[in-house]
């Protein structure tokens, strides 16, 4: 059967795996000739999910079976969350040893001694929920994951309580750089690096984890590796033209990338097919046809055999994006900041008008995260 077209399969339950303070569920899938030493991914789904859900629609079982790597699918239920979403806002939960976080801790170290997994090769995915609960991961326990991929999520740090999360959420927090590396570096004292890689994915019209959040992630993670936010190189990628920026370390290779996927609101992209680059399912919520991110993020990860860089380069310039929409909507996406009420064009800091849905502007976007006033000049 070719990998675009397998039919969903019931996930491996793993009942016992250690401490487990997080009271959390544990699946895998794993392939049918799964190497010794082989790579980990963990998957954490988003609100309303479940593992199964996941494995069904978001493709990562397709290329785990391609290239011989162990999906690990932590699961929450209700007795956690009544929308069975990951507490990645509870300290209870998003410390070191404690709660969630280590119960996820717990299943990776199992995975090493059942299943004879690379304990050098392990990275972390989600959604959502599931986004924000990578972020945790990635802070609370930096030694143990290579990379992660924060698909429509949140900064580590940026909720308490379920009041802020919602903040966080929309119309999101806006930190400097420094500041979001510090509560990084604050979840695991004394950890001087190497520091995890970071992929972050976001629909460029999510209205529930708002775009700003891409943005606060990029500032984050460049600041913990030490990089400026102005990306190395641009170029665009899949179908849709997903729009990459990526920041490179001193040796060239990228560790912090961000990829605004055109289009699409809050959700998984996924691009359903048997090519190379497709996979996934849109049977439920949230995983949206547009373009296979479990492709790039198991490139990101390193796990696809690929030896020569992907995609092509563009020009130093990033493809221009521009936004027409009253300032209210600009503030919520991201695209400006609100000050005494007047608000400002992110990265140029040009004034925009009174706070307001009355006041309307064309803001042009380039580089990635700095945007400049466009009216009647954008193409």
């Amino acid at each position: 059967m070719a990998d675009g077209a397998r039919t969903a399969a019931a996930l491996e339950r793993v009942t016992v795996f250690g401490a487990n303070p997080g009271n959390l569920n544990m699946y895998v899938h794993r392939p049918p000739a799964l190497p010794t030493g082989a790579p980990v991914v963990v998957a954490l789904h988003g609100c309303t999910q479940s593992a199964q859900v996941y494995s069904d629609n978001s493709g990562l079982d397709t290329f785990a079976d391609r290239h011989g790597f162990l999906v690990v699918y932590a699961e929450t239920t209700t007795a956690n969350n009544a929308n069975k979403c990951f507490n990645w806002f509870q300290p209870g939960d998003t410390r070191r040893g404690r709660g969630e976080a280590a119960s996820i801790r717990q299943m990776v170290a199992h995975a090493a001694t059942a299943y004879g997994t690379d304990v050098d090769q392990v990275h972390v995915t989600g959604l959502s929920a599931g986004g924000a609960m990578t972020s945790v991961m990635l802070a609370a326990y930096p030694e143990v994951f290579a990379a992660g991929a924060v698909v429509a999520g949140i900064p580590y740090g940026c909720g308490v309580d379920v009041v802020s999360a919602f903040g966080c959420m929309s119309p999101g927090t806006d930190r400097t750089p420094a500041a979001w590396a510090q509560a990084v570096r604050d979840a695991h004292p004394g950890f001087t690096g190497p520091w995890p890689r970071v992929a972050i994915w976001h629909g460029d019209n999510d209205p529930t984890v708002v775009p700003r959040n891409a943005d606060e992630l990029r500032d984050q993670w460049t600041a913990v590796h030490g990089l400026g936010q102005s990306p190395d190189r641009t170029s665009t990628v899949g179908p849709n033209s997903t729009r990459r920026s990526e920041y490179l370390s001193a040796g060239g290779g990228s560790v912090v990338e961000v990829n605004r996927v055109p289009g699409i609101a809050h959700g998984t992209p996924v691009d359903p097919g048997t090519g190379g680059e497709q996979c996934g399912a849109t049977g439920t919520r949230h995983f949206i046809d547009s373009i296979c991110s479990s492709h790039w993020i198991t490139r990101f990860f390193g796990l696809d055999g690929s030896t020569t860089p992907e995609p092509p380069v563009d020009p130093p310039t990033e493809p221009t994006a521009c936004w027409t929409a009253d300032n209210y909507e600009h503030v919520r996406a991201g695209r400006a900041t609100t000050t005494g009420g007047h608000v400002y064009a992110k990265g140029s800091g040009q004034h925009l008008g009174l706070y307001n849905t009355f006041v309307t502007h064309t803001l042009k976007e380039s580089p990635a995260g700095h945007y400049v006033l466009a009216d009647g000049t954008c193409p």
